[in-house]
């Protein structure tokens, strides 16, 4: 955690968010930091605007970027880098300084993006003096002025522009409720409460109840905590009780001692304003204005998808949904199958039916071994070479590293050059943000003030089990399946931000990438969790060493779709209430109300009355999903055509082809936001995607179906 000292003066000099460094100085930021960096950086971008507006400035890009770019970028890596510590180390002075600041910074960043002046810049550029790169940013910008609100005038652009500020304080708000929801739960158990939890969970919470000089088990709702417990607790009164914990988190159903995070008001407030927004700039509601910059042409596009593929899931989710309330009747004695008991009927099912058991994969899927794996096929496949940097972090467990291209030097003969670089924070923590994200600390961009080319930095971010101490010897951490999942899902997040070869900032790695295709580089790295010759060489046992035996990822791979029925109508469920939340749902009306209706039509589960799983919804209410959750589900088709490409291409050893490869990673991957979507999955494909290898992968092909 990091350590806040006490507030002094701050002076420039020794601002570390007003050095010189190339990377945050993470080990030094301060709370009494930021309010000083962020007047300063403030002052120097409204000097900068006021240059490049002036009447005689030029309309070039060149010229506009070199004054307001650089200086922008400045805030930008600053603010990051607070908010960045206020996602993974909270604490009350950290919270308090970040919020102090976060009006006038979200003021600015308004104000910028609706300026009539700089939108006029904008205009008289010549299109002829742009490369194909600086066009699509320029296209990109055009398009976002207007979404911007910078040809509103008067009272509906003051109104505007208080709403983005206010939104961002709710948002704020949201995040800070789920967090302190989730963080301040506490629950002491006996050690017969946690028959047939996972030893190394045992372990954990044992270690956590005797840090705070308790007996037994001290439980949390973190993940790595409430997964195992929910999955493998016999004492099904402790699994009804974590899970109504976990259910009713910052929502007027949470116990009184939480009630003060009740994120009911905040929702109603936040869809109010974001239906304003959208109709002051001409859009009947969010879901218009949310996809106007991305691939799906309206919200009834993307709702006709979304009920399509509905409509081709339900059958496999009522099977699915039979087998679990007749395997809990004929063999655990329960008659009524409730919501707390599925993920514990579904692992005790599974393990019958495929005869294995998350926790027996979970001893060979040690962190340290599944990271090597994870860099070997990236190094691989996309001909780069991975390796520790050092850098100032913000928490002893974060490690940084470096990726490298072989570049051929006639002198020299082959040597390495700079990528990129990034972060790696893996382990749950009490003050750390739920969930798992990438998110970028600067982007790749041939600056223009000096020349040189700006290397992109990362942050990934998980959020796993920690080793544990066994006999006063320290083990390795464990991952769950799912959790080797999420590591190659995160990192296809960084590879495509990370190994973009665009010079224009504002359409390199994930920048400009339609919101609804940037899952398509990380949901395509998920499927190597499932290649044999992918995961024999990065298994190994906690206690043998051995690798995962063949037999055993044989049964994984048979039970790979266990459930994916009821999996993909979740996901549904969560996509379409978004979308008719933001569309079809007046802000003042009840939330539950739609909920119910979008369950009552997509789901085969309904979840107790009092669950209020939409109060910690974070990917719509403070993450940037709103009426985009949908995304997941629309990139998983581009993702899974994507991946189509290597299966068909695949050498005779099981080993990928390096060709296609280079191919994804020249057209995808590198190409960035430089070019439609679209564009770069045709390049790759040579043709538009296809649904087929979605269904196919989840079988849930038609010829994939057994009675």
């Amino acid at each position: 955690m990091l350590i806040m000292t006490p507030s002094v003066p701050t002076t420039t000099s020794s601002n570390p968010l007003l050095g010189n460094s190339p990377l945050p100085s993470f080990d030094q930021i301060r709370p009494e930091h930021v309010e000083p960096a962020v007047r300063e950086l403030l002052g120097l971008c409204n000097q900068a605007l006021e240059t490049a507006t002036a009447m005689d400035f030029p309309a070039n890009w060149n010229h506009i970027s070199t004054v307001l770019d650089t200086a922008t970028e400045r805030l930008g890596c600053a603010w990051g880098a607070v908010s960045h510590l206020n996602s993974v180390c909270d604490s009350p002075e950290l919270r308090a300084a970040y919020n102090t600041s976060l009006p006038v910074v979200t003021e600015f960043w308004t104000r910028l993006g609706s300026d009539e002046r700089l939108y006029a810049k904008y205009k008289a550029i010549d299109p002829a003096t742009l490369n194909a790169e600086q066009a699509q940013a320029h296209k990109n910008a055009m398009r976002d002025f207007v979404l911007g609100g910078a040809e509103l005038t008067g009272a509906a652009k003051a109104r505007f522009a208080a709403i983005q500020e206010r939104q961002a304080e709710l948002s704020q708000k949201f995040s800070e409720n789920a967090l302190d929801a989730t963080d301040k739960f506490d629950l002491v158990v006996n050690a017969v409460a946690m028959g047939g939890v996972p030893p190394d969970v045992q372990q954990a919470t044992r270690v956590a109840a005797q840090a705070a000089g308790l007996d037994g088990h001290r439980l949390s709702l973190k993940l790595p905590c409430y997964l195992p417990v929910m999955q493998f607790a016999n004492d099904r009164e402790l699994r009804q009780t974590m899970y109504r914990a976990y259910a009713t988190r910052a929502s007027d159903q949470a116990s009184p001692e939480l009630a003060q995070f009740d994120n009911s008001a905040l929702m109603r407030e936040i869809l109010a304003l974001r239906k304003e927004e959208a109709i002051l700039l001409g859009f009947e509601n969010f879901g218009e204005l949310s996809v106007a910059p991305k691939m799906a042409e309206s919200p009834a596009t993307v709702i006709a998808f979304l009920r399509d593929l509905a409509g081709r899931a339900r059958p496999y989710a009522e099977q699915d949904i039979a087998d679990l309330r007749e395997f809990a009747r004929q063999h655990l004695q329960l008659p009524e199958l409730q919501a707390w008991d599925i993920p514990y009927v579904g692992e005790k099912l599974k393990e019958k039916r495929f005869a294995f058991s998350e926790q027996e994969i979970k001893q060979y899927f040690t962190f340290p071994k599944v990271l090597d794996g994870l860099f070997k096929i990236a190094e691989t496949l996309f001909e780069v070479v991975i390796t520790k940097d050092n850098a100032a972090v913000w928490e002893p467990g974060v490690s940084f590293y470096r990726i490298e291209r072989p570049t051929a030097d006639t002198e020299s003969g082959e040597h390495l050059a700079l990528v990129g670089q990034f972060y790696l924070d893996p382990t749950a923590r009490s003050g750390k943000r739920g969930g798992a994200w990438m998110d970028d600390v600067r982007s790749r961009w041939l600056r223009p003030d000096t020349g040189h080319t700006q290397t992109p930095v990362a942050h990934l971010v998980c959020n796993f089990a920690g080793p544990v101490a066994v006999d006063g010897l320290e083990r390795p951490a464990l991952l769950t399946h799912d959790d080797v999942i999420t590591l190659f899902h995160e990192f296809g997040h960084g590879l495509h931000h990370l190994l973009t070869r665009v010079n224009e900032r504002q359409v390199s790695g994930i920048s400009g990438v339609e919101w609804d295709a940037v899952e398509l580089p990380s949901q395509f790295m998920e499927n190597f969790c499932w290649e044999w010759d992918v995961l024999r060489h990065m298994t190994c046992h906690v206690q043998s060493g051995e690798s995962l035996p063949r037999a055993l990822f044989d049964k994984m791979l048979a039970a790979k779709n266990f459930q994916s029925g009821l999996q993909t109508l979740r996901q549904l469920e969560f996509s379409l209430f978004d979308m008719l939340l933001h569309t079809s749902h007046d802000a003042q009306d009840d939330i539950l109300a739609l909920q119910k209706q979008v369950r009552d039509e997509v789901a085969v589960v309904q979840p107790p009355a009092w669950s209020r799983n939409a109060h910690t919804f974070s990917h719509i209410f403070a993450g940037g999903y709103a009426a985009g959750y949908y995304s997941y589900k629309w990139a998983e088709v581009l993702s899974a055509d994507a991946y189509a490409a290597f299966e068909e291409s695949s050498l005779k050893n099981g080993q990928p082809d390096r060709e296609t490869g280079r191919k994804y990673r020249q057209e995808i991957l590198e190409a960035g936001g430089s070019r439609p979507a679209l564009d770069s999955f045709k390049a790759f494909r040579g043709r538009p995607p296809e649904l087929d290898a979605l269904l196919r992968h989840q079988g849930m092909a038609s010829s994939a179906r057994t009675t």
